[in-house]
């Protein structure tokens, strides 16, 4: 594993800016399609490359833009048009591509975007792979005297049988929501599709579900205008959720990031099912099912004590990764696990998908909802979680921290004071020029305290 610090293109999730700015212009975006081809030359003379993209008005031209370099290279190109990130890493793996590449920028605002990058076994590129194509990446932008224009790049031509064919997988990965049967308890659903890729493939989606426990289902934000995605909705936001369900009395509210890769949950009490709850009530199924292998689930560094807390009393160990969803993953294939993800609504199940599915796992809940009869809140009630809070704070670099004494200092003073009450985890982001702190505790005088001091020592160090 390397660190996001280390990386000048690839962070934790690919590449990531404000479009059209470096590492988002179109020298550095056409470069990467060139080195992406390349790399892929040992396996084929003339690789297939699938492209999706997300609602983003910038995201067509950075599609056309990387295309033109994987054709100036020699490899073949094909586009998805607007589908989620798992939909590229579920096409890539069973279409027959070499790679496959998502223009999006998941949670981030309208003005950012991001290239990620998927192996065709459907998992991410490893980060050996990523940081050798970074040195080609760069090595290429700075011999090329004149990238092609974007303006002037035809759009590519979306083939709608790979849509279809995500959805068709969708429809039948949870056989219990494609076969005819009557719930013990019937639900209304909102979801919230963020104005980003889900709005493309999730009316269909649900019109095709055979959901017979579903009195109603509202879909909302599914009409992106390029600029409206992720705001103030979204995963990111699930409090519009939890809102949205109280105020069309019903019984679950489903929340999707921009590129669908995460989900978040609202039940009917005005309460949010972060992804720490999800996992618990996923785990303590597949266990009652047999299918927890090890009786083991992973999570990361940021997952509650209060989750780990549950699973034990439920016989379930608690493994934690660092955050991002690829180095859950792995550790999963390390402990075989069946079942890792982030509070932040990753959910790795991957007797299902390669990847965290944002819709894939609203399903998996509403199958288990309808087996059960039981509201989400029964389900997770005795998660029990510790106060925690997360403050992020802009930096002008990502320095070590524990290099700057002022920074240390103050991280010492809130581990030693909370000891076994509470965790303290402070991190760069690996997407955003970030620094994340994060303090959970039995106390909140103390938590609130803590946070407050390390993020004002990074912001009198490090602050932009």
């Amino acid at each position: 594993m390397t660190s996001a610090s280390a990386r000048k293109l690839f962070g934790t999730d690919g590449i990531r800016a404000i479009a059209g700015d470096p590492p988002l212009d179109p020298t550095t975006i056409f470069a990467t399609g060139l080195a992406l081809a390349h790399s892929l030359r040992g396996a084929s003379a003339q690789p297939r490359v699938l492209i999706g993209r997300d609602t983003r008005e910038s995201s067509p031209w950075i599609a056309a833009t990387l295309a033109a370099g994987l054709r100036k290279a020699g490899a073949r190109v094909e586009s998805a048009g607007i589908v989620p990130t798992p939909a590229v890493a579920f096409l890539a793996r069973t279409h027959g591509f070499h790679a496959g590449v998502v223009i999006s920028a998941s949670h981030n605002p309208w003005r950012d975007n991001g290239i990620k990058l998927f192996g065709a076994d459907g998992f991410k590129l490893p980060d050996a792979l990523e940081l050798a194509m970074e040195a080609e990446i760069l090595h290429h932008a700075s011999t090329i005297h004149a990238a092609p224009d974007p303006d002037r790049l035809p759009p590519l031509e979306d083939n709608p049988v790979l849509q279809a064919d995500y959805i068709h997988f969708l429809i039948h990965a949870v056989p219990g929501l494609s076969a005819p049967r009557r719930s013990k308890s019937p639900l209304r659903i909102v979801a919230d599709c963020a104005n980003g890729a889900a709005a493309a493939v999730a009316p269909d989606l649900f019109r095709r579900l055979n959901v017979n426990f579903a009195n109603d289902i509202v879909l909302l934000n599914i009409a992106p205008n390029g600029r409206n995605i992720n705001d103030n909705c979204g995963a990111l936001y699930p409090a519009f959720i939890a809102a949205e369900v109280q105020v069309r009395s019903a019984g679950l509210g489903i929340t999707l990031d921009g590129d669908a890769d995460r989900c978040m949950l609202a039940g009917a009490h005005n309460n949010v099912i972060n992804g720490d709850a999800i996992l618990l009530i996923v785990a303590r199924d597949l266990k009652a099912r047999g299918l927890l292998t090890g009786d083991l689930v992973v999570t990361t560094t940021m997952s509650n004590m209060g989750l780990e807390a549950a699973l034990k009393r439920s016989g379930i160990r608690m493994l934690r990764a660092p955050v991002g969803d690829r180095y859950v993953l792995e550790q999963m294939q390390q402990h075989n696990a069946a079942l890792g993800g982030e509070q932040s609504g990753h959910i790795l199940l991957p007797h299902l998908a390669t990847t965290g599915d944002g819709l894939l796992t609203a399903l998996v809940v509403l199958d288990l909802l309808a087996r059960s009869g039981k509201s989400i809140e029964e389900l997770s009630a005795d998660l029990k979680v510790f106060p925690q809070v997360i403050v992020n704070i802009k930096v002008r670099e990502k320095r070590p921290l524990d290099s700057i004494p002022a920074v240390a200092a103050a991280i010492r003073a809130a581990e030693q004071d909370l000891k076994d009450s509470g965790r303290v985890v402070i991190r760069y982001s690996g997407t955003e020029a970030l620094a994340r702190v994060m303090i959970e505790a039995e106390s909140e005088s103390k938590m609130h305290h803590h946070a407050t001091a390390i993020a004002d020592a990074i912001r009198n160090e490090l602050g932009a």
